[in-house]
């Protein structure tokens, strides 16, 4: 169940990060910060993805244990694009938010696994 829980919450993720990332682009003619948050935003759960087809329980913690850092890199352009200025903080909120929990699912699912 854990991992369908992780497979919604990090595609809905990667949803309102493409959105941030048009409205960055477009409205805040932002692209370089931007970027590095579309790539590591999008790719926890592209690694999520590719963890339901794990080869083994290692492989499987291995490609959790990236997606938990892409989430946690995520949550540091965040910080960045909030402090200087491009989020405001009711966007930065709800993103942060879901990015907290996001890291907390994968943390214990890595732990339940191990």
């Amino acid at each position: 169940m854990s991992e369908n829980v992780i497979k919604t919450k990090s595609f809905g993720f990667a949803l309102k990060i493409v959105q941030s990332y048009k409205f960055l682009c477009n409205d805040r003619k932002e692209f370089v910060l931007s970027k590095q948050l579309l790539r590591s935003g999008t790719a926890i759960g592209a690694l999520v993805r590719e963890a339901e087809q794990a080869e083994s329980k290692l492989d499987f913690i291995h490609k959790l244990a990236i997606a938990q850092k892409e989430a946690n890199e995520s949550d540091y352009w965040l910080e960045i694009l909030f402090q200087s200025g491009y989020l405001e903080e009711i966007q930065f909120k709800s993103i942060k938010s879901d990015i907290v929990e996001i890291n907390k699912i994968l943390a214990s699912i890595i732990i339940s696994t191990k």
